[in-house]
């Protein structure tokens, strides 16, 4: 079990695109920023915990950070996760 510390830098923000909204109302998927190094069954305990719902699935993605260039120096952008929390029938979070 995590501590609740843990879970709250665990959800860091949601990530509110076009394409994350249409997974909202089509299939009742919310989307969040989480730690590279959060895996699935904390990020799972984190949104049943802080927003009193039921989980039905997780699905993370890393997202490479892209190469930026400021004059001579070059550099990357942070690599980043993001999960996709599919809620049971009926249960919703308030994100905005």
């Amino acid at each position: 079990m995590t501590s609740i510390d843990r879970m709250y830098r665990v959800i860091r923000k949601p990530h509110i695109t076009e394409k994350a909204s249409d997974g909202t109302a089509v299939r009742n998927a919310y989307t969040f920023r989480v730690p590279v190094d959060a895996n699935k069954v904390e990020i799972r305990q984190a949104v049943e915990k802080l927003f009193g719902v039921q989980v039905m699935g997780v699905n993370t993605l890393t997202v490479k950070g892209k190469a930026r260039r400021r004059g001579y120096t070059a550099g990357q952008v942070p690599d980043w996760k993001k999960a996709m929390v599919v809620l049971s029938e009926g249960q919703t979070i308030d994100v905005l």
